[in-house]
């Protein structure tokens, strides 16, 4: 029984490593990264604090060397989903009666153990099922995910004390519940930080949860339960499965205790699970909390008061950093005519010397895709170009999977600014770029608002601050972050808030209290010090 106000440490950004070949902190990530890769990794489901092993397991390879096996992971069936959601409802009493104070403490010990001694464990992890380069791993699977957890911790705590006001001889309090039930948390491959968020946040606000990561993440996975049970989260709190998306839907999804979806990935399956989960109202207790962030088309505008070599470097990092394999990655600019020459030169400079390998070799820049999958999607996007009388590649275009899943960065410029690659979402390290004239400033802007579907991250560079206004007011709701002379990646939680509208998903802002206030259910209560005795008001006379 908590007998004070606790007051938490104040959240702060963890410090980036940069990883200078040759530093301690760059050889003591290679070795660990080295180590694990030789290592064969057996990896079971978690449910109720059980190793589950089945016999269905699949292989683990890193994106970037195709016949290197890392291990293997245990493929689960609806009988699984159906034992993890009971482990989760078994565990949350206890867990939804847990003093505040004590959740607290164990996601504050969880994000110091991701800056200490689980930093490069996770690093490494992150750089070999998802083919990060150091610096990349770094930034999400060691600083965001501890970011998340310390942030998390403050914003519950100023959830909690927004309180009502009282009248006299009335107290009125304001009680932050978990939701009655599960949430469901479905994680993306890209973000080893949003898999452990998507889980994390839910939780910590007294929710439990069945979680089900991508096939391509699983790997990192296992390691963010390995820094959840070493901070000491009770069995059952968080129940890792490894199944298909149409079983673990169909076990969920009909379940009357199905409580909240916290979901990252596409647009198209966040549409359908928004869909079969409306056609199952009838069947849950309460109205399912949905929480998606999905696709993004995101832009970088410039106006041509904007110096050049600002414009080259933000699309070179904002567009290929992990590949464009980033929600937020910049994938369509339009560029004015009268810079065009000096960006074009620049930017096909900067692409020309990106190296590309593996991610052990730190002077690689560009990594591997993640799957033949997203191999072959992206291929067709750059074999596509090649053949349209509308695009030209000026820079990139190759690719090959013969080792790994690399294709090269790759810029195209089109006269269309329609083009397929203009609007549609590649997931890739490719680039299309329209040219336009100088005084089509205006016309540009309302074209970058309906061009697309999405809403994610947009960037606008300017040096006149009337067309920086103008440029943010026409494109209002065309991004949930938006940049002013800056790339459209690399939200800092605490910092940027992340998430969009439109097709981009519920912008409920991961990283910021409003993420928070969508795993609790509030209850208002009235305490009246001294009832009244006489059904009477003096009106009555």
């Amino acid at each position: 029984m908590a007998n004070a106000f606790f007051n938490v440490p104040t959240a702060v950004n963890e410090p980036v490593r940069p990883y200078v070949p040759g530093s301690a902190e760059a050889e003591s990530l290679l070795n660990t990264y080295r180590s694990m890769m030789h290592e064969i990794a057996d990896i079971p489901m978690t449910i109720g604090g059980k190793d589950v092993f089945t016999d269905a397991k699949e292989e683990i390879r890193p994106p970037h060397q195709r016949e290197h096996l890392l291990g293997h992971f245990h493929r689960g069936q609806a009988e699984h989903v159906t034992q993890a959601i009971d482990a989760a409802l078994a565990a949350r009493e206890k867990w939804s009666r847990m003093p505040w104070e004590s959740r607290a403490a164990i996601f504050l010990k969880a994000a110091d153990l991701l800056a200490g001694p689980f930093r490069d464990r996770m690093n490494a992890a992150t750089m070999l099922c998802q083919s990060k380069n150091a610096f990349q791993a770094e930034i999400d699977a060691a600083c965001e995910m501890a970011d998340f957890f310390r942030f998390n911790v403050q914003y519950m705590t100023e959830i909690y004390k927004g309180q009502p006001e009282s009248a006299p001889g009335i107290w009125n309090r304001m009680e932050y519940r978990p939701l009655e039930g599960f949430v469901f948390a479905l994680s993306p491959f890209n973000f080893t930080s949003i898999a452990a968020n998507l889980t994390a946040s839910p939780v910590l606000m007294g929710n439990v949860a069945v979680w089900k990561p991508a096939n391509t993440q699983i790997y990192s996975a296992q390691v963010i339960m390995e820094v959840f049970k070493a901070a000491g989260l009770p069995d059952g709190v968080v129940n890792l499965v490894f199944v298909s998306g149409p079983v673990a839907g169909e076990v969920i999804f009909s379940h009357p205790d199905f409580a909240g979806l916290h979901y990252t990935g596409s647009t198209s399956v966040f549409k359908g699970l928004w869909k079969k989960i409306g056609n199952q109202i009838d069947t849950f207790k309460a109205y399912p909390r949905i929480v998606g962030e999905t696709g993004g088309k995101d832009f970088v505008v410039v106006h041509p008061s904007t110096p050049p070599q600002e414009v080259v470097t933000a699309l070179s990092r904002g567009a290929f950093e992990f590949q464009g394999q980033k929600c937020s990655a910049a994938s369509r600019a339009y560029l004015p005519s009268s810079l065009w020459p000096a960006i074009k030169e620049g930017i096909i400079k900067d692409v020309s010397s990106f190296k590309m390998g593996r991610p052990d070799d730190l002077s690689n820049f560009i990594n591997a895709v993640i799957d033949k999958k997203a191999f072959d999607k992206i291929a067709s996007y750059i074999d596509h170009a090649k053949s349209s009388p509308d695009a030209e590649i000026i820079v990139g275009g190759g690719y090959d999977d013969s080792e790994g899943y690399f294709i090269e960065p790759t810029v195209v410029v089109t006269s269309d600014p329609r083009y397929k690659s203009m609007v549609e979402e590649i997931f890739g390290p490719v680039l299309t770029i329209y040219v336009y004239e100088d005084a089509d400033w205006h016309r540009t802007l309302e074209l970058v608002d309906s061009t697309s579907e999405y809403a994610l991250t947009g960037a606008i560079f300017s040096k006149d601050r009337y067309a920086a206004e103008e440029a943010t007011r026409i494109l209002e709701n065309a991004a949930g972050n938006f940049y002013i002379n800056d790339k459209p990646t690399g939200a800092v939680v605490g910092q940027q808030p992340f998430g969009g509208a439109r097709g981009s998903g519920t912008n409920d802002k991961a990283g910021s209290y409003l993420n928070l206030l969508r795993w609790v259910n509030a209850r208002t209560i009235k305490e009246t010090l001294v009832p009244p005795t006489d059904y009477r008001y003096p009106f009555l006379g």
